[in-house]
């Protein structure tokens, strides 16, 4: 299936910017093209409190905006955003935190992990998990009581979110559910959906190339806290939710990766969305896809709490 008329659309005006690909951009010159997609997306519903936490950690504190969305939240989901661990800030995935907040009735806890390559890995999975755990410690403060704890990224936020559904299994850290949109799940440029010339848009095999090249040494590309699809053993974690795209490098990893959830006997919900490229879940406002995509997910999330309710 083709791009989707508003995909196409927004690509045509991004063109007209100007602006260069991604993978012949400095990190800086990208971040400023990250900030301004925010302003398209608009504001956002409100919650009942917004709190700019700074969480402790050994030698430097991590910034976690919690959006709080009324006095009886019912679980808690700490997000990690994308942006290839090297682009993206909370402030841009605000409007996206206030929806899932609203509509699953949860705290939403955005991680503003460090970036590459002013730090690189393993940075992010270090402050990825110190998040974690503060939240597990504090949920009852956030939320009034105990309530489930949830882990949700996308692209490189989901490729954390994976990480620490299994550091969170060896810990004994209780998680509820895993939601892992597009996530990055392995480090072969090689597959059908890497090499595919459809799917070289936004995302392209020579940006997550960039990417990596920023974020992680080839020599550790394959550990499973940088690539999770190679973890030897993913039994006993949270049931997961999955979402690809259809026109995505990604979209190979990220099914193989379900599959191999499934067969280690944790309960998968996967969907891939057709017609969508990779970004779409995070584009509120701005693409029909991501109403749908972020519909899925909190059905998904409504369903598994009720489950455990």
């Amino acid at each position: 299936m083709a791009l989707d008329e508003a995909t196409s659309g927004f690509l045509a005006q991004m063109a007209e910017t100007g602006l260069p690909p991604l993978h012949e951009m400095e990190p800086e010159q990208a971040r400023g093209m990250t900030a301004m997609l925010k302003d398209m997306f608009g504001e956002g519903p409100e919650v009942a409190r917004s709190e700019l936490i700074q969480v402790p950690a050994e030698g430097r504190d991590i910034p976690v905006r919690i959006l709080v969305p009324h006095d009886e939240p019912r679980g808690t989901i700490v997000y990690y955003h994308g942006g290839g661990w090297v682009i993206g800030a909370i402030d841009e995935f605000e409007t996206l935190g206030r929806q899932l907040a609203v509509r699953t009735d949860c705290a939403v806890a955005l991680v503003d992990y460090r970036l590459a390559p002013e730090h690189p890995y393993p940075a992010a999975v270090e402050d990825a998990w110190d998040a974690l755990v503060w939240v597990d410690r504090n949920v009852e403060e956030v939320c009034g009581k105990r309530v489930p704890l949830i882990v949700a990224g996308d692209s490189a936020g989901g490729n954390l979110a994976a990480i620490m559904s299994r550091k969170a299994r060896d810990s004994e850290l209780p998680l509820a559910q895993q939601v892992l949109v597009y996530p990055v799940a392995d480090c072969d440029f090689d597959t059908a959906s890497y090499t595919d010339p459809e799917n070289q848009l936004m995302l392209s095999r020579d940006s997550m190339i960039w990417f990596w090249n920023h974020y992680a040494p080839a020599e550790a590309r394959e550990h499973p806290d940088a690539s999770p699809a190679r973890a030897v053993d993913l039994t006993g974690l949270p049931p997961a939710v999955v979402l690809t795209a259809e026109h995505d490098v990604l979209r190979d990893e990220g099914q193989a990766y379900a599959k191999t959830l499934e067969s280690a006997g944790v309960r998968v919900s996967y969907q891939q969305f057709a017609g969508q490229m990779h970004g779409f879940f995070t584009m509120v406002n701005l693409l029909p896809g991501s109403e749908r995509g972020i519909s899925y997910v909190v059905e998904e999330i409504d369903e598994r709490l009720r489950a455990i309710s």
